[in-house]
Order: C-alpha cells, then sequence, then structure tokens
C-alpha cells in the first residue's frame, strides 16, 4: 500500500498543501495522512502514519522536508521504516529506498540538506551580530514591559491577571511578572 504524507508549516500555506495532497494522490496513495504544524512541534500524524504502516508497504512524500528537520530524525524515521518493513518515496528527488541506489541517494541527499540548514543559520547569527554591532538590531520589542502600566492601572481596577491577559492579548504568566516580579525573582 501507498502511504501519503502531507505537511505544511502554518495554516497560511494552503496552496503547498493542497498540491502535496494533490500529487500524493496522484501517485495512488490510498491512504493519506496530513497536518499542518512546525516540523519542531509534535507531528501526531506522521507518528500515525509511522504506526500504520506495514510491511511491504511505501511511505511517500513529496519534499524530503515535508518529511524530517534533520539528518538524525530522518534517520531515526528511516530507522522506524526499515524495521517494520517499509520504503520511503519521495516524489521531488526520485529516491525510493526499496532499492540500494535509493537508500545511499537519501543518505547523501539528507546530509547536504542538513549542511544546507546549518549554512543558513551560521549566515543569520553573522547577520545578526554584524547588525548588532552597527547598532542597527535591537531584537524583539519587549511588549509586556512597554504595557506595564497598562497592567498595574488594569489590576487596580481590580480585574483578576486571567481579565488582565485576556483584555490584552498577552499570557497571563506576563501579567504576573509585571505585578510581582520579586515572586519571579528567586530566593
Amino acid at each position: 500500500m501507498l502511504i501519503g504524507y502531507a505537511r505544511t508549516s502554518t495554516l497560511d500555506q494552503d496552496a503547498g498543501f493542497e498540491a502535496q495532497i494533490r500529487d500524493l494522490t496522484v501517485q495512488g496513495c490510498e491512504k493519506l495522512f496530513q497536518e499542518q504544524v512546525s516540523s519542531v512541534a509534535p507531528r501526531k500524524q506522521l507518528e500515525a502514519a509511522l504506526e500504520f504502516a506495514r510491511q511491504g508497504d511505501t511511505l511517500v512524500v513529496t519534499k524530503l522536508d515535508r518529511l524530517a528537520r534533520s539528518v538524525v530524525h530522518l534517520g531515526k524515521i528511516i530507522e522506524t521504516l526499515e524495521a517494520k518493513g517499509v520504503a520511503l518515496r519521495i516524489l521531488n528527488l526520485g529516491v525510493d529506498t526499496s532499492t540500494p541506489t535509493g537508500k545511499l541517494m537519501l543518505n547523501v541527499l539528507g546530509g547536504v540538506a542538513q549542511f544546507e540548514r546549518e549554512m543558513m543559520l551560521e549566515r543569520q547569527r553573522e547577520g545578526i551580530a554584524k547588525a548588532k554591532a552597527e547598532g542597527a538590531y535591537k531584537g524583539r520589542k519587549p511588549t509586556v514591559r512597554a504595557r506595564s502600566e497598562e497592567i498595574k492601572a488594569l489590576a487596580e481596577q481590580g480585574m483578576s491577571m486571567g481579565a488582565i491577559a485576556a483584555k490584552l492579548g498577552i499570557g497571563k504568566g506576563s501579567v504576573h511578572r509585571v505585578l510581582n516580579p520579586k515572586a519571579l525573582a528567586g530566593p
């Protein structure tokens, strides 16, 4: 059986999500697992697909980055699939691990993908360091500190922490930090 897995990181990526589902259906996937969640978040549908797969099945994804977030993660997925006798097919790469060449290509491509990601993160860190040195990078604005007077005023009116948080669209913990800074400072 061909088992399809489709994933996008956000709900805003509807076109990409629909394209994955279309491509997996065209390939003949009889069962589709799909989710819109970050690659680093728990992925219940991926877990369900891995659990569902049986010996002789093939898990199909449109792209490698839809499946794994790193070479280590990919290795764990492949280990799980191999233990069950399940192959992996990645459409845009033409890779199918049911063949020795497909297994080799997947390992090489996984290493290249991880290298590319690490290089991107390194360039990002360098860019941030350069911007900080030039005084152009200040980081994220401290949103709650900027609203601390508003939080205190609402608390003085008798509003609960939960109600303040809901009204201002911030977390209850943030409200607590503003109203009880010593409680969170520790002993």
